[in-house]
């Protein structure tokens, strides 16, 4: 009788569909959000709610990092939550990297402008910052890759959540409009940075056309 070695093949991995790795990221977060406001509930007098933007302030910078993911009590925890899952999902369609690198510019953008603008003596917390930088990202990340599908996209988004942009404008108590409007700046700044490439091709494929335009064949 004789012995040996089996050796088995295993097929390679399929990558799961980019819709599942988008619904897996956010649904993650969101579910970060509520852990952090149940902790922020039961402990006591909400330690959480220190770590908001305090503008101008030293210890204030601190909030540029946690306040997207703090919320001042469930209301407002709640409020976002809709939109920052289905933005947030549409904005990681684009690519998981892509939609990170846009969540990132508009965190930093975002909690920027609400420290160097907001009120004295004001605190500003809240994913909204995130919610108001996706919706502008998508309205214009089409007009800037010249995609017809992001424009349509866009302009679905422009339909079912164009109203929350009144929010970038002041009046309303409570409300940090400095988040809002810094947060839709991120987006739209996010945007322009990360259709580099599609604008480099864009401009490439143009010229391509125009230098064939312009060259005669000789009689």
């Amino acid at each position: 009788m004789t012995t040996g070695s089996e050796v088995r093949v295993r097929p390679p991995r399929v990558p799961r569909p980019l819709w599942q790795r988008a619904a897996t990221t956010i649904g993650g977060f969101a579910v970060v959000l509520y852990v952090l406001e149940a902790f922020d509930t039961i402990a006591p007098r909400n330690p959480l709610d220190q770590w908001g933007i305090e503008p101008r302030t030293l210890d204030g910078l601190w909030g540029i990092l946690f306040a997207p993911v703090l919320h001042y009590g469930w209301g407002h925890l709640l409020a976002n939550t809709v939109p920052l899952l289905i933005l947030g999902f549409l904005v990681l369609m684009s690519g998981i990297g892509r939609g990170l690198a846009a969540t990132g510019i508009i965190w930093v953008i975002g909690g920027v402008g609400t420290w160097l603008t907001g009120g004295t003596g004001s605190a500003h917390l809240g994913a909204s910052v995130l919610v108001f930088g996706w919706l502008t990202f998508l309205l214009v990340r089409g007009i800037f890759t010249r995609s017809f599908g992001q424009i349509v996209l866009g302009v679905v988004v422009l339909f079912v959540y164009g109203g929350m942009l009144w929010g970038v404008l002041p009046g309303q108590y409570g409300i940090s409009w400095q988040g809002h409007l810094f947060g839709a700046i991120g987006g739209v700044v996010a945007a322009w940075v990360l259709s580099a490439d599609a604008r480099r091709k864009g401009a490439s494929s143009a010229g391509a056309i125009g230098s064939q335009g312009a060259v005669r064949p000789l009689r």
